[in-house]
């Protein structure tokens, strides 16, 4: 047995335990008060981040697909109505960056799309259970960490966004090589419903770990939360 299947063994056998404990420290009656029973999952949803954190290797690929695969018409996703979408002027925006950056001065979409770009058709997987096959295109975001001089060794990656969504994610899964800012999709500029100018596009999460219209990219020791997470979605939330 290697030494991965041992840890990833021990830390499931870990998060069984864990779980259970959890769940026998109260009885039934407990959990009817919902002060309680939300404190409860809430510890359980830390372990769970623990532990996916823990399993996370940031040398694994996610799978790709042939463009035969890519799904058509595309599903539009996002905490609102297709309507509501934010129309971003391109000419005017800017991505700032902030936090423990060496380098901070705002990049122009023109900017972004001098630099060296990757393509990839991955899958992307909702929290409600569906899952959709996309192509991509744009900078991989731990060439970028590194162009602006970020602290790599630095805990998180936070991200602002135009609809005033933000999220953020954690430094190694920053620099997994499908980890990019996506530019394109479907071999043309991102539209507003899916992201123009900018959005974060990393197939080892899900799909709200994956910000639309980005204003914003810090580096950060202090943990940045974000929209789903802080309202008690699992933060680590790998796919």
């Amino acid at each position: 047995m290697t030494v991965l299947l041992t840890r990833r063994s021990m830390v499931g056998r870990a998060l069984a335990i864990g779980s259970t404990s959890l769940l026998t420290a109260c009885n039934f009656d407990d959990l009817q008060h919902p002060d309680l029973a939300d404190r409860v999952l809430r510890v359980m949803s830390r372990w769970n981040d623990r532990v996916q954190e823990a399993l996370f290797d940031p040398t694994r690929l996610a799978p790709t697909y042939p463009a035969s695969a890519i799904t058509r018409p595309p599903r539009f996703n996002a905490y609102y109505d297709i309507s509501d979408v934010r129309v971003v002027d391109g000419n005017a925006w800017r991505l700032d960056l902030f936090g423990a950056i060496s380098e901070k001065r705002a990049w122009r979409l023109e900017d972004l799309r001098t630099l060296p770009q990757e393509s990839q058709i991955t899958r992307l997987i909702c929290v409600e259970g569906w899952r959709v096959v996309g192509q991509w295109r744009g900078v991989p975001l731990g060439d970028f960490l590194r162009r602006i001089g970020a602290d790599t060794r630095a805990r998180y990656v936070a991200f602002r966004c135009a609809d005033g969504y933000h999220s953020s994610i954690d430094m190694a899964s920053a620099l997994h090589p499908q980890t990019i800012l996506a530019l394109d999709f479907l071999d043309a500029p991102l539209t507003p419903a899916f992201g123009f100018p900018l959005r974060l596009r990393i197939p080892t999460k899900l799909g709200f770990k994956n910000p639309k219209s980005l204003t914003a990219l810090g580096v950060t020791n202090e943990y940045p939360g974000g929209y789903w997470e802080d309202q008690g979605y699992n933060w680590f939330s790998g796919s």
